[in-house]
């Protein structure tokens, strides 16, 4: 072969080796070069935020304070800001929307970087009608409702489910039946339902403490027991309750610490799907990301807490509504308000902390 056709070759060959390692999430010496840089600053809190909308009031806020070190690294497809939040060192990465998001950005969190806990922020549907928009949830545990079974038609809760006796799926957390919300129940031949039944299931789980390839599984997910301690600290704070001069809300926002958050890949805006998690589940936010890094974060041994601002309720049925639009801002701020007066609480020195009671964590 010619000298000119053997370049050629060797060329293509380079070309083909980089694709495949840009393929294979390849980070080159130079980005792996400034994490360690950046990492210097650590151990950081790290802030896992959804959407834009959910951040800019952060960046725009004088409690934040960009690193002078690296205040921006950019690691395949995910912007990290660092900086500091009441003398806390802080690295804050937006997901963008749903479970598979907030799973992926959270674990490359952790990958890259030295984070010794993390608080994820933003808006959420309501399932609590005891609650009002712009209201501020701060839940203890979390759980995942969009991992199905689907059972078939004709099967019912005494049937078991197809692999159940392998282990694979679990009739634990019980079903959503189809028929029990078709209009003209009264006539149990028209009620009936094709698509029977969904049965709710836990997670598979790899917790970085176990065997690999040994699953454990987990439905609720509970967040930092000193976290959770800490954020009472700041329940029954009142925030700004008016969008503008004329849209107010009846009363002023509150913050408070409830049981249960519920997370899936469903924007909820259906009154019957809402009150039926409220009355199985007990939720009170609802949305589409927070047990995604709760998972993530629990697997990895990592303490973390979600503070989740209530933008509407759930499917309507009030006199408020479905107003996401209308509130979107107002329970964004809120939620970024609280964030930025949580995250200082976890600067406290460790004798205080053991003084408090608070030392005890995951």
């Amino acid at each position: 072969m010619a000298g000119g056709g053997v370049q050629q070759v060797v060329a293509v060959l380079a070309v083909v080796a980089l694709m495949a390692a840009a393929a294979e999430g390849f980070i080159s010496k130079k980005t792996w070069s400034a994490i360690r840089r950046a990492d210097r600053d650590g151990p950081f809190v790290g802030l896992v935020v959804p959407n834009a909308y959910e951040m800019e009031p952060v960046l725009n806020s004088p409690d934040f304070k960009p690193s002078n070190n690296i205040p921006i690294l950019d690691v395949q497809g995910r912007r990290f800001r660092f900086g500091t939040i009441g003398g806390q060192n802080v690295v804050m990465v937006m997901t963008g929307l749903s479970m598979l998001n907030a799973g992926l950005t959270t674990q490359l969190l952790l990958s890259l970087f030295r984070v010794k806990g993390i608080v994820h922020w933003g808006i959420a549907g309501n399932a609590n009608e005891d609650l009002q928009i712009g209201d501020v949830t701060i839940p203890e545990s979390w759980a995942h409702l969009s991992l199905w079974n689907w059972q078939r038609h004709g099967d019912g809760p005494e049937n078991e489910l197809p692999l159940e006796g392998a282990g694979d799926y679990t009739r634990e957390y019980g079903f959503l039946n189809f028929s029990d919300y078709t209009v003209g129940q009264a006539n149990p031949e028209l009620s009936a339902n094709t698509l029977n039944s969904v049965w709710y299931q836990p997670e598979e789980i790899f917790p970085i403490s176990g065997t690999p390839e040994e699953r454990q599984h987990a439905f609720w997910v509970p967040v930092s027991k000193r976290y959770y301690k800490l954020a009472g600290k700041l329940e029954g704070l009142e925030l700004p309750a008016c969008v503008n001069a004329t849209t107010c809300l009846p009363r002023a926002p509150r913050v408070t610490r409830v049981p249960r958050g519920c997370s899936a890949n469903i924007y909820t805006d259906n009154a019957s799907y809402r009150q039926f998690i409220r009355a199985h589940f007990g939720c009170t936010p609802v949305e589409m990301e927070s047990a995604a890094v709760a998972l993530v974060a629990h697997q990895y041994g990592v303490p973390f807490i979600t503070i989740r601002s209530l933008s509407d309720l759930a499917g309507g049925g009030s006199s408020l509504s479905n107003e996401a639009a209308t509130f979107l801002d107002i329970a964004a701020k809120n939620a970024v308000d609280v964030m930025l007066k949580f995250v200082p609480l976890l600067g406290r020195g460790g004798e205080q902390e053991q003084a408090d009671g608070l030392t005890e964590d995951m």
